[in-house]
């Protein structure tokens, strides 16, 4: 595994698997709720999904409610993600150029440390982000998701491989499995990129059937992993104290 540098240092002091938890309140308050949920479930990484957010459109709100989260996690890193309807995050009341205004102004803000921006978004819309996250020092998550299905190892070693192209400091792709071996599908696509591509890797296998996925997806080059402190933002993630219980096993197991 590569670490998740977070401004310059490894992310948790190193520490591998990092467990990131979802914020996916509607309102200022409920956030800052959920917040304090998952400093005290111990994560080591919170996203805020935003596009859960009612203010989405009032970038001051945003920027009001993100300096606020800031303060209330105590130092622990905040990545910042609108999750696009096509890859599984909720209908927002704004167009994509407002999205990739909303990123500009949220990197100004420094209130979070790195930002997940989607692939599939045009690639003058990837640049904007990616110009904005290196100008104030923020990592650059780039993303695919695929809800419905696992597509093969190819295309998604191909997927981790286009992150690196396009700049990112972090590749992540996460994939619905509908079988056992779609599970196995992912964990081998990211084993073979992280043997090609020089960026830390997030792999996510979806649902029931990508449960394992998230237990031991380390050893096979994922550096970070998603639980739940308050509220799951998608299928099949766990309770952070389970999930951090079920991988110092597979740890121990495997020697590491």
């Amino acid at each position: 595994m590569k670490p998740i540098s977070i401004r310059g240092e490894p992310a948790a002091g190193g520490r591998l698997p990092l467990i990131c938890a979802p914020l996916v309140a509607q309102d200022r308050e409920a956030l800052l709720a959920e917040a304090a949920a998952a400093v005290a479930a111990k994560a080591d990484i919170i996203e805020w999904r935003v596009d859960f957010f009612r203010g989405i459109g009032d970038a001051a709100a945003v920027i009001d409610a993100g300096r606020a989260l800031r303060r209330t996690l105590s130092g622990i890193p905040l990545l910042f993600t609108r999750r696009s309807a096509a890859e599984g995050g909720q209908r927002v009341p704004i167009s994509e150029q407002a999205v990739v205004e909303l990123y500009a102004e949220v990197c100004a803000a420094g209130f979070a440390d790195l930002v997940d921006y989607e692939m599939s978004n045009g690639a003058a819309q990837v640049k904007a982000v990616r110009e904005a996250s290196r100008r104030h020092g923020i990592g650059l998550v780039c993303s695919y998701h695929n809800f419905d299905a696992t597509p093969p190892a190819a295309d998604l070693a191909a997927e981790f491989r286009r992150a690196q192209a396009l700049g990112a400091d972090v590749a992540k792709v996460s994939v619905m499995a509908r079988s056992p071996g779609d599970a196995l599908t992912l964990l081998a696509a990211t084993l073979q990129a992280s043997k090609e591509i020089e960026l830390p890797l997030i792999g996510v296998s979806m649902g029931p059937h990508g449960a394992l996925s998230r237990m031991v997806g380390f050893a096979f080059g994922s550096a970070l992993t998603f639980g739940v402190a308050a509220a799951s933002s998608a299928p099949g993630q766990m309770p952070i104290g389970e999930l951090r219980a079920a991988i110092e096993v597979a740890r121990k197991i495997l020697g590491g």
